[in-house]
């Protein structure tokens, strides 16, 4: 539920009405998340400007071949602040607007490096087409040609230039798609993943060119409102692991400190087969805590993760304990987002991999506001 996406529409209100534009709609002026949606691919990569916001969230493992190891991740968000059909006329009017987030963990040399866009939808500057994937902010972009994903970006000292080819059909999360966020309202969004590409291509830092190949996971959902006023934040998990097999997790924390019931997680197996799993399927404990010099926020900096059923136990650790982003802008937002490794057994037997994980809502509450 890779959800921090969902969240920009504040930070538009406050930076994007254009002159003469449009003043943002209710949330119910969208249309929203219902169960049995036929979801059509790869049509359904595109945009869908009915719902009030959307993102595209690639996330990826990556190594040189001088054996230099990189997390990163690439993510562009929608909100949208009329409905089409309520849009000014005007060119200039900025009835959606446009962000970007690009992070690269270098694990070799322990850095960590963010860059963001953001524009208005209007007269080209950014944009995301229906009915097939091409999305962009300025010059960054996605776009579907074919089977393949390219993904362009770079800012400063900061790029990459990826082609990613999916291992796995698209995995539809929750019932059909249909991803419940709250178990005492009609929070929802429509949710979907694709958590296997191959992907290869280059990297630019401080001016050197490497060229890099790895996997990557694609998150993809849409929706119209998609956190309850007694959620805190949540807890994601994007997990591939060596023995073919992938992971999805999320915990919806609430303000009281519990958790959610509606909190849940898909297992996708080797063959690509995926298997709902509720609460009650699996548990997540933190096995230690890192404190941000910047927010002075805590966070989980260690998680020992178990599916008793299928006979996982798996401990994630960060590659690095700082991968914190602030994003730019009045309404300032601050998460943890960043590569794990993760170590553990399967049926008793060792077992590695890599995960991405999101932390929201430990420097400060995010519920009610979106």
């Amino acid at each position: 539920m890779h959800t921090l996406r969902k969240l920009m529409g504040l930070l538009a209100l406050l930076l994007f009405l254009s002159p003469g534009g449009l003043t943002a709609s209710r949330t119910q002026d969208f249309q929203t998340a219902q169960p049995g949606r036929a979801f059509r691919f790869p049509e359904d990569h595109g945009a869908h400007p009915d719902f009030k916001t959307e993102w595209w969230y690639y996330s990826g493992h990556l190594k040189s071949a001088e054996g230099r190891k990189f997390g990163y991740q690439l993510t562009f968000f929608r909100v949208a602040l009329a409905k089409p059909d309520l849009a000014a006329k005007s060119v200039w009017a900025a009835h959606t607007v446009y962000f970007a987030h690009l992070a690269l963990a270098d694990v070799s040399r322990q850095k960590f490096t963010f860059r963001e866009k953001a524009q208005r939808g209007a007269l080209g500057l950014a944009g995301a087409e229906t009915g097939r994937l091409m999305v962009w902010v300025d010059d960054w972009k996605a776009e579907l040609q074919g089977e393949a994903h390219h993904l362009r970006a770079a800012a400063d000292n900061l790029g990459i230039n990826l082609t990613l080819v999916p291992l796995k059909p698209p995995i539809l999360h929750g019932d059909g798609g249909y991803s419940r966020k709250s178990a005492s309202c009609p929070v929802a969004s429509h949710y979907y993943s694709i958590p296997r590409l191959a992907t290869r291509g280059q990297i630019t830092l401080n001016r050197e060119v490497l060229e890099v190949e790895g996997t990557s996971w694609l998150d993809r959902e849409f929706g119209s409102g998609q956190m309850a006023e007694n959620q805190a934040g949540w807890d994601w998990f994007a997990l591939q692991l060596a023995d073919g097999a992938d992971l999805m997790l999320y915990l919806l924390r609430l303000k009281d400190g519990g958790i959610d019931p509606a909190s849940s997680g898909t297992f996708i197996d080797s063959q690509g087969r995926a298997h709902h799993l509720n609460l009650a399927d699996f548990t997540v404990q933190v096995a230690a805590t890192w404190t941000s010099p910047h927010s002075r926020a805590t966070y989980p900096a260690k998680w020992e993760i178990a599916l008793p059923a299928r006979g996982y136990r798996l401990t994630l650790t960060p590659t690095l304990a700082d991968q914190e982003l602030t994003t730019g802008g009045q309404a300032r937002l601050i998460y943890w987002e960043g590569q794990v490794e993760v170590s553990g057994k399967k049926n008793g037997q060792p077992l590695n991999g890599r995960g991405y994980v999101e932390l929201t809502g430990y420097a400060g509450p995010l519920g009610g506001r979106f």
